[in-house]
C-alpha cells in the first residue's frame, strides 16, 4: 500500500520539514502521496505536486483546516487513512499536535521520532536524549510515524509531476478556534532550516552580552542565533532560539557553540550536525566530545577576534 505524507504548509509553500518526511515515506516502500489541508490551499498543492518522489496529492480545502487545528486536521487524516499502510508526519510542534490523536483514534501505537527507516515495519528511533537508538517493529496495519527530520535528507522540491486529487473537506469539530498569533518577524534564516547556526550558553552573561558578541559573528556568517535551555532560562535569549532535547532539533553545515557546556539535553538537539565547533574554557567541557574542532580560550576574546579575521 502507499504512504502517505501530512504536509506542513502556509498554503501557499510547503515547509521544509515536508520534503524531509517525503524522503522517510519513500523509503517506506510504495508510492507516496501528499495531504494539504488548508484554505485556499492550491499554491500549496501546486508545490506539492511537484515534488520529487511524490505520486499524487490529496487536496482538502475548507476554512475549518486553516491554522492546522488538530482536531480537524486528525479527522480529515481519519477520513483517508484506509487507504494507506503509513501515515508520516514531521516531527515539529505541529506534526506532534496531530499525529497522537490520529493513532489513537485508530488504536494503534505510535512510533515517534524516527530516524531511520529498516524497512516497512521496522524504524530506529532515538531514547535517553539521544544516548541510545532503539529498534521498533509494528505489527499494526496502519503505522503513525512521526519523522524527526534531521535523519533525511531533503527531497527534491522541484522534478515531480503528481497528479492532485481534490478531496471532501470534513466538517469544522468546533472543538477549538484559532484566536490569532503573534509571529517574530526576522531576517535570519529559520533556526530549524539554517545552514549555519551560532549558539550561545549560561556562560554569555547576559542579554546584552548575547547580543554584543554573538551576533556579529552571526552577521559575518549569515547565520541564525541559537541558545542553550540555560541560557534561555537566564533571559539572555528568546525561548524560540532553545536548541535541545525540549526546544529544537537542529542539523546544520556548521554548527558554533560558544560557552557551552554540553550538557545532555542541548546535544540531543544538535550533535547531528555535520561540523560542530566549540569555543570554551573548561577544557573538561562535555561539548568538546562531540566537537569536530574544539577551542579552549576565552568566549569574549575568541569570537571578537574570529569576527575581525572573517
Amino acid at each position: 500500500m502507499a504512504s502517505l505524507v501530512i504536509a506542513e504548509h502556509d498554503n501557499a509553500t510547503v515547509k521544509g520539514a515536508t520534503l524531509n518526511t517525503v524522503t522517510a515515506a519513500l523509503q517506506c516502500g510504495g508510492e507516496v502521496h501528499v495531504l494539504i489541508a488548508g484554505t485556499d490551499a492550491a499554491g500549496a498543492a501546486r508545490a506539492a505536486a511537484q515534488i520529487a518522489g511524490v505520486a499524487k496529492v490529496l487536496h482538502a480545502d475548507a476554512p475549518g483546516l486553516n491554522h492546522g487545528l488538530a482536531e480537524n486536521l486528525a479527522a480529515q487524516v481519519l477520513a483517508v487513512a484506509p487507504r494507506y499502510s503509513h501515515l508520516l508526519f514531521p516531527a515539529t510542534a505541529a506534526g506532534k499536535n496531530v499525529a497522537p490523536r490520529v493513532a489513537a483514534l485508530l488504536d494503534v501505537a505510535q512510533i515517534s521520532d524516527a530516524t531511520k527507516v529498516l524497512s516497512a515495519d521496522t524504524f530506529e528511533r532515538p531514547i535517553y536524549a539521544g544516548n541510545a537508538i532503539a529498534t521498533v517493529q509494528s505489527t499494526d496495519a496502519i503505522k503513525v510515524i512521526t519523522v524527526r527530520t534531521t535523519g533525511f535528507d531533503p527531497a527534491a522540491a522541484t522534478g515531480g509531476q503528481a497528479a492532485v486529487e481534490t478531496l471532501p473537506a470534513v466538517a469544522d469539530s468546533g472543538a477549538s478556534t484559532f484566536m490569532g498569533s503573534e509571529i517574530a518577524k526576522s531576517d535570519r534564516p529559520e533556526l530549524t532550516a539554517a545552514k549555519i547556526i551560532v549558539s550561545g550558553g549560561r556562560a554569555m552573561g547576559s542579554s546584552d552580552k548575547f547580543d554584543a558578541v554573538l551576533t556579529p559573528l552571526a552577521d559575518k556568517l549569515g547565520a541564525a542565533l541559537g541558545a542553550s535551555r540555560a541560557a534561555v532560562d537566564a533571559g539572555y535569549a528568546p525561548n524560540d532560539w532553545q536548541v535541545g532535547q525540549t526546544g529544537k532539533i537542529v542539523a546544520p553545515q556548521l554548527y558554533i557553540a560558544c560557552g557551552i557546556s554540553g550538557a545532555i539535553q542541548h546535544l540531543a538537539g544538535m550533535k547531528d550536525s555535520k561540523v560542530i565547533v566549540a569555543i570554551n574554557k573548561d577544557p573538561e567541557a562535555p561539548i568538546f566530545s562531540v566537537a569536530d574542532y574544539g577551542l579552549e580560550a576565552d568566549l569574549f576574546v575568541a569570537v571578537p577576534e574570529l569576527v575581525e579575521k572573517l
